[in-house]
């Protein structure tokens, strides 16, 4: 590895070599240089406690050496050969997915990155219904690519203006900022009774799926109520659509179950996976019921799908989370976690609303009047990493303080994280702690 050039020298490149879409975090950006397990260090040696592992990505956190010997092995043997070859790492990643996946669900396709895997599961379930209208939610995100950005609900992720057509809309399930303005549970889940308004109103009937996430990310760590993904699915169901889960963040553990859609009695028609499946290295894959997969039946392939290297990863993680009992412990930790945000929130205002499941957790942070304030985010995520605590935002507003840690995460590094908290908390400029 060359020697760190420093993090002006690097942004100096940035700027002449890359393009101006590639932001950062940080008014005062460290440069990275490694990582082992639960931290992070920069070119001075200083260390940091990782809350976001990478947008949800090291789930067994950083250079685990599971995974580090299972790369090393595999890429001494043999690193790729494409699809058009019979190799078995794929083969064997498939078989265990279907064994991490309820019934009817078992038939996987392979990519590079969950762009891909949501462009993939939407071409899918076109060809097994003959249709090509979408749904999706308008605070969710689903991919860079064309299709993916048409399918997104959060405008600053819309890189371009003139969106893919035949994409519909409906309201996020978003208690905390109702878009319907009314308040649950007395509001009868009147935002998934919207969708089939929709259908109704604003399609030409010819709707092929409905992709969703089980929590969305991106949108702001928004937890739908209870029964919310079952009333969607009854009113799927109704009109023939197939259900899509998008499970790129909220998969292998990082909600407390295998899959977020787990929290709920609805097993969906097609599954996305990425991100910590691969430890790290690029992978992804949609996984599909027999009658959606049996309609994809000409000619196609990713030239890096099921690579050799990413495979072997995915093995090693997957090994990692059962065998030390991650899921369990990101149900356990999680509520942990929650708990002790939903109790500094008590004593600080600017936490206007914590919500999450599992070690996927968000917490507004609001101005006097209740409004989103990512000003004072900026300001708290800067002074967390001053702290040594990386932390994600998130949401429309970008005023969502995000943890997605690495699933190794302890009651220690909570307590940890939430101290730290408290003291920048104690620090932000009018911020009218409660005594």
């Amino acid at each position: 590895m060359p020697e760190p050039i420093g993090p002006e020298a690097v942004l100096e490149k940035k700027r002449r070599f890359l393009l101006p879409c590639l932001h950062h975090f940080y008014r005062r950006p460290p440069q990275i240089v490694r990582g082992a397990g639960l931290w992070l260090e920069d070119h001075e040696g200083r260390r940091y406690l990782d809350g976001f592992a990478g947008v949800s990505v090291l789930a067994v956190g950083h250079s685990h050496p599971r995974v580090v010997e299972a790369v090393r092995r595999q890429v001494g043997e043999l690193a790729h050969t494409t699809t058009i070859y019979l190799t078995q790492p794929m083969v064997d990643l498939a078989e265990r997915l279907a064994e991490w996946l309820p019934d009817p669900l078992g038939r996987s396709f392979f990519c590079a990155s969950g762009s891909e895997a949501n462009e993939g599961a939407v071409l899918a379930a076109q060809l097994a219904t003959g249709r090509r209208e979408l749904l999706a939610l308008d605070r969710g995100l689903h991919g860079r690519t064309k299709l993916g950005m048409s399918l997104t609900g959060l405008g600053m992720w819309r890189a371009d203006d003139t969106p893919v057509g035949g994409v519909h809309h409906v309201p996020t399930p978003y208690c905390h900022r109702c878009p319907l303005r009314l308040s649950h549970p007395s509001c009868g889940l009147a935002c998934a009774d919207e969708i089939h308004e929709v259908i109704r109103f604003r399609t030409a009937g010819q709707v092929a799926a409905m992709i969703v996430e089980p929590v969305l990310g991106n949108g702001g760590i928004i937890v739908p109520p209870e029964g919310w993904l079952e009333r969607v699915r009854e009113i799927l169901d109704l009109h023939g659509i197939l259900l899509i889960a998008d499970e790129v963040q909220t998969g292998f553990g990082r909600t407390g179950r295998r899959f977020g859609f787990q929290h709920s009695a609805v097993v969906p028609d097609v599954v996305t996976v990425a991100k910590a499946l691969g430890g790290g290295l690029p992978i992804a894959a949609f996984v599909a019921t027999d009658a959606v997969a049996d309609a994809f039946d000409r000619p196609s392939a990713s030239t890096f799908g099921g690579n050799l290297v990413s495979c072997a990863a995915a093995h090693a993680v997957l090994d990692v989370i059962e065998e030390e009992g991650l899921i369990e412990r990101s149900a356990r930790v999680g509520a942990h976690f929650r708990e002790r945000l939903d109790s500094l929130a008590t004593r600080f205002p600017v936490l206007g609303d914590v919500r999450g499941l599992g070690l996927m957790l968000g917490a507004e942070i609001v101005d006097s009047d209740g409004r989103p304030d990512p000003e004072r985010l900026d300001d708290l995520l800067e002074s967390l990493k001053d702290s040594g605590i990386l932390a994600g935002k998130t949401g429309a507003d970008r005023n969502v303080l995000t943890f997605q840690p690495p699933l190794l995460f302890g009651e220690e590094e909570v307590d940890l994280v939430v101290r730290t908290l408290e003291s920048c908390l104690s620090g932000l400029p009018n911020h009218d702690a409660r005594r």
